[in-house]
This record gives C-alpha cells, sequence and structure tokens, in this order.
C-alpha cells in the first residue's frame, strides 16, 4: 500500500499494518531523524498525500513544505518561514495537543506524543461534527449566557486535551515501570552486591546477592543494620570508610572478609539526595590470589634466569672446593691452618645449602594430597624439632575438632611448618614460646604458627614472601618465606602474616579441608591378583572392602547396607563398569585404556588410569566425599 514502504515478508509486520489501516484516526511515526517510519491509509487520505511521501524514509520537512503549499495551514507570508517553523517545533519532541482549522473548513485534532526509542507519534482526529454540535448548541441556545456558552465549549476542549495528556502519563509509566523491571532483572544477574544504605547504617535496597559475596549473610537485609548483618568485626573496618562516604566523599577499598578469609572490594558513592550511600561490593579472592602470584611468578623468573646460568658451574665450582678441603683437613696441618680449611668447609656447606635452597625456588613442584592424620604428623614434628629449638623455646601443638584424616600433602605441610618454626626460633633468639595451632574454619583448615618474639616489622610484612628477602642479615637466604608462600598457593591455600594481639609474629596458613573418612568400599575386578593388590590399598587406607568378580555379583550387592561408593574396572567380562552408575552409590572406574581413548570420555566419575597409587586413589576417593 502507498505510504507503508516495501512490503515484509515478516507476518508480525503485515499483521501491525493490517491494524493500523483498520483505524480511523490518521496516524503518522516519525522516527528521531523525522523520517517517516510508518503511516496509515487514513493518513494519506486526510492530507491527500502523494504516494512518495507515506512511503518508509519520507521527510518531515518535504511532508510540511507540501501541505503549506497546498494551503494547509492557510495563506503565507513566507511559507519556508513557516516550515521551518513546523520543522524546528517538531524537533524538540515535546508532548502536545491543538485544534485547528483546515483550508476546507473541516477541524481536526492533533495528538503528538514523544516515543521512548526516540521520534513521535502523532494521531489526526476529524472533529468537525463535535465543531459542528457546538455550534448549533451556541445557534440554538438563545437563552443561555455567553460565557456558559464559552465555558462549555473549553471545557470539552479541556476535556479532550487531558485524555491526550493521560495517554501520554500513562505511557511513561509503562516505560518506566518496564525500565525498573530491567533493572532489577539486572542487578539480580550481576555477581556482586549492589545496595543502597542510609545515613543511620540501614539497608534501603539489596540485589539480594549479599550471601554470594559475604558467605554466611542473611538475604533478606532491608531494614536491618549493617552491623547487625556483617558482623562486628566487618562492620568496624569498613564504617570509615562509610562514613566519609556519607559525608560526600566516594570510596574505592578492599577488606579481607574474616569469617571466610574472602578478598572483598567495596565501591561506596554517595546517594546525589544526601540519603546515604549505594555500595558495590565485588570477591576479588580469585583476582588477588592470580595477581599475587603473578607477582611472585615474576620474581621467581627473574630469580631462575639470575641463577639458572650460574647454577651448573657453581656447583662443580663448591664440589671441587669441598675436595680440596677435605683433602687439606685429613692432611695433618698445623691447628691454625686446620681452623681456616675448617672454616672454609663451613662457607663451602652454606653455599650447597643456598644452591639447594635456589633450585627448590625455581624448580617445578607438584602437589601430591593424601589421607594424612594431622595429630600424629604434628607430634612427629615437634619430635623432630625439639632437639634444635633448644632448652629456652617451648613448642606447643594444638590441635581443634578435625576429621581424623584429611586431604593434605604430608612433604609440603611437613617443610612449610618446619621454615616457620626455625624461623620463629631464629626470631626469639632462643628465649619463649612457639604456639602450632590447627583447627577447622569453615570450608578451610587453618593453621596459625604464633611466637613472643618481637613480631613482623613493617617492611617485612610487606616483603616478606619476596625472593631473597632476609632480615637476618648474611646469616638468612631468604628463600624460606618465598618457599612457604609457593608451596601453600601450590596447594590452594593462603597465606597471611601479621602480628598476634599480646605480641609477636603470627603467620596463618589456610589449607582446604577435605576429610579422608573410612569407607565401605564395593571392589569390582575380574582380575584376582588386580583385585588382591587394589584391596590391599584399600585396607591399607583404613577402608573396609566387600569384593565382586563380575557386573552381575556387583549388581546383587549394591543394595547392602552401609555400603558408602563403588570402586569398579571399566571393562569387566560381563558388562562396563559404568553401568554400575544410578545405583544411588559414588562411583570410581578404573581402566588401562589410554586418557584420550572414546571408550572413556564422557563419564560423570572419576576414572583412574591403571595402574595407579595410594595417592591417586585417595584423591579420587576423596573426590566423592566432597
Amino acid at each position: 500500500m502507498p505510504g507503508m514502504g516495501t512490503p515484509s515478508n515478516d507476518r508480525h509486520t503485515e499483521l501491525t499494518r493490517s491494524g493500523l489501516n483498520l483505524i480511523q484516526q490518521a496516524i503518522s511515526i516519525f522516527d528521531a531523524e523525522l523520517r517517516l517510519a510508518v503511516c496509515n491509509r487514513p493518513y494519506q487520505a486526510m492530507f491527500g498525500l502523494p504516494d512518495e511521501l507515506t512511503r518508509t524514509g519520507a521527510t518531515f520537512e518535504d511532508t510540511i513544505r507540501y501541505l503549506v503549499h497546498r494551503g494547509e495551514y492557510g495563506p503565507q507570508d513566507d511559507p519556508e518561514a513557516a516550515i521551518r517553523e513546523r520543522v524546528d517545533q517538531a524537533r524538540t519532541f515535546q508532548p502536545h495537543y491543538m485544534e485547528r482549522k483546515r483550508a476546507d473548513g473541516r477541524w481536526i485534532s492533533v495528538e503528538g506524543a514523544p516515543l521512548s526509542q526516540g521520534g513521535w507519534i502523532a494521531v489526526y482526529t476529524d472533529i468537525t461534527h463535535i465543531k459542528r454540535q457546538e455550534a448549533l448548541l451556541r445557534a440554538r441556545s438563545e437563552e443561555l449566557s455567553e460565557l456558559v456558552l464559552e465555558n462549555a465549549e473549553r471545557l470539552s476542549a479541556a476535556n479532550r486535551a487531558l485524555a491526550a495528556t493521560n495517554a501520554a502519563l500513562e505511557e511513561a509509566k509503562r516505560i518506566l515501570t518496564e525500565s525498573e523491571a530491567r533493572t532489577r532483572h539486572v542487578t539480580a544477574m550481576v555477581p556482586a552486591h549492589i545496595a543502597h544504605m542510609d545515613r543511620d547504617y540501614r539497608y534501603t535496597f539489596s540485589n539480594n546477592q549479599i550471601s554470594m559475596v559475604f558467605p554466611g549473610a542473611n538475604r533478606a537485609i532491608i531494614g536491618c543494620q549493617c552491623e547487625t548483618v556483617l558482623g562486628a568485626e566487618t562492620f568496624a573496618r569498613i564504617r570509615p570508610h562509610l562514613d566519609r562516604a556519607i559525608a560526600g566523599q566516594p570510596q574505592v577499598f578492599e577488606i579481607t572478609h574474616p569469617p571466610s578469609g574472602r578478598r572483598i572490594r567495596i565501591a561506596l558513592t554517595p546517594d546525589q539526595n544526601g540519603r546515604g550511600v549505594y555500595i558495590l561490593s565485588t570477591d576479588v579472592t580469585a583476582e588477588v590470589q592470580a595477581r599475587e602470584a603473578l607477582t611472585h611468578a615474576a620474581k621467581r623468573a627473574v630469580a631462575a634466569q639470575m641463577t639458572s646460568g650460574l647454577a651448573h658451574d657453581f656447583g662443580n665450582l663448591l664440589t671441587i672446593i669441598l675436595g680440596l678441603q677435605g683433602r687439606l683437613a685429613r692432611a695433618g696441618l698445623a691447628p691454625e691452618q686446620a681452623e681456616d680449611v675448617q672454616a672454609t668447609l663451613a662457607a663451602a656447606r652454606r653455599g650447597v645449602r643456598l644452591l639447594d635452597g635456589i633450585s627448590a625456588l625455581t624448580g617445578r613442584r607438584e602437589h601430591q594430597p593424601q589421607p594424612v592424620d594431622l595429630r600424629a604428623m604434628l607430634d612427629d614434628l615437634a619430635a623432630m624439632t625439639r632437639p634444635t629449638l633448644g632448652a629456652g623455646v617451648t613448642l606447643d601443638t594444638r590441635l581443634g575438632d578435625l576429621p581424623a584424616r584429611v586431604m593434605l600433602d604430608p612433604g609440603v605441610l611437613q617443610d612449610v611448618l618446619l621454615n616457620l618454626i626455625l624461623n620463629a626460633r631464629d626470631a626469639m633468639r632462643g628465649q619463649g614460646r612457639i604456639t602450632v595451632e590447627a583447627h577447622p574454619a569453615g570450608r578451610w583448615l587453618e593453621i596459625a604458627v604464633t611466637d613472643t618474639g618481637p613480631g613482623f616489622s613493617a617492611e617485612a610484612l610487606a616483603r616478606a614472601t619476596e625472593p631473597f628477602f632476609t632480615t637476618k642479615g648474611s646469616q638468612g637466604t631468604g628463600l624460606g618465606l618465598s618457599m612457604v608462600y609457593d608451596q601453600i598457593k601450590l596447594a590452594g591455600g593462603t597465606l597471611r602474616l601479621g602480628n598476634a594481639k599480646g605480641g609477636g609474629a603470627q603467620v596463618t596458613i589456610r589449607l582446604p579441608l577435605r576429610a579422608a573418612r573410612p569407607q565401605l568400599v564395593l571392589l569390582v575386578e575380574d582380575d584376582d591378583a588386580i583385585r588382591a593388590h587394589i584391596r590391599e590399598m584399600l585396607t591399607a587406607q583404613g577402608h573396609s572392602v566387600i569384593e565382586a568378580g563380575s557386573l552381575s555379583e556387583a549388581r546383587g550387592l549394591t543394595d547392602l547396607s552401609g555400603l558408602t561408593m563403588i570402586l569398579s574396572d571399566l571393562q569387566l567380562g560381563d558388562g562396563s563398569g559404568a553401568d554400575l552408575l544410578g545405583r544411588g552409590l559414588p562411583l570410581v572406574l578404573m581402566t588401562a585404556l589410554p586418557p584420550g581413548d572414546p571408550r572413556r570420555s564422557g563419564l560423570d566419575c572419576p576414572v583412574l588410569t591403571k595402574p595407579f597409587g595410594d595417592t591417586e586413589l585417595a584423591v579420587a576417593m576423596a573426590e566423592t566425599d566432597d
């Protein structure tokens, strides 16, 4: 049809156009550039417009020019000035209502309203019959006063204008409601806590994501005090920033959430109306850990670059020195000469220890967790270190309510604690107490090593984990805490340095807490020798075992009382061990097939590659217990 542009194949568009053509009023919609987007047939018919002015893209200025020159707006002394005036008015995109008499004597009402997407819509209604009724009423009601008639006419026009205004308000309300709904939906999807707090530290808005950032917090916080929601300790850390933000100063800072150990970045934006502050809280733990890991990795890379080219030659040189000095020590030298030889040997041996430290710093490490009796490990550590501490240093170990066995890398943890204990000994200069305390902290195992020495200096707190930083002068390598940091990060944990409230240094490490619980295992393996070997591995780890030599036999045992998991070969003589999935028990599969084989892909359970050791078995079983 004329005025609707090129017909679309879209059924929805065609239905829209057909619906507009059925409306009696003339309708036109112009976009933000004052180009015609759509119109209906009554629009073309009312103004007698040619087809080119009713097609999509026709300009408002060309339409007004056509109407002005046809006399639609009456005689004009300056037609172009009249055209510009109406185009400039249209560019304001203001809602309006007017009634005017056309050149042919008919009356129309014009109702315009802006669109949220830009542009505006205009509705033209022929009100000639209303005007004629008003004129007839005036002619036939001589007994009525002129004032009453005029008021009636004004009231009628006002009612029509009011109806147009109400329509515009309803559209604005609809747009505002949709915008608010979209805003709430978006904020609810943001992986951060967005909130508003009044000047009394009371929440007035929340996107219900607070528990994502602050674990353990109640999601229903509207009307609650910040201290009640976050706890006294957390509130005390953020209150100074809140006070400054409420006073009009934007704040961006980071805190460590005491209950969870997470690193939280908080942005505070003052309310422009002075009624409080907007809050954006984000969990940046992973970002901080990655940033710290990159920093330390860069420092380790520099250290490796500096030493890798010299380590081989340095090792050979030390070997020669130790050999020659050892020969001199056995040569029966005079006492003064023998003393010099021993001093040289001591220096060379210290060089060997330094070289070993550098190798540990720059070498590749692997984390190998296995079930560990933490109490027994701490007892062994105490027995091993006490002879080196001296008579003036007391070592105290404390163990909280922890599982009997936890999944840890015992070698890494022992090295870490040994480093920390010896550092504490050196700091106390042979007099004081060292306390090693282990306890659960949510999903973490927290181990704190505290001493009664002078504590960390400000510089040490900032740089202690840097390679080669030491406060021991020539007696230290500066590698101890750096290696501790690397080993803890490798295990997925965190390291925090600080000073205890009562004085002395305190190093707190957190490691993922995973219990290694004894289980009743259904072992399914059709090879007798392999089954016997794996049974011994399971019983050595404290598990109880029920055996099955086939898939059919295993199916008859899966409903045994107390059974906690199934360990099965993937390829059995009478079927696949994967068929035991869905029996209501955790399943771990074993196979000699390589990882890339399609027969072991897509399995929704841990898969052990034969042959495997105690560590791999313990880790796979711990995964089913998470």
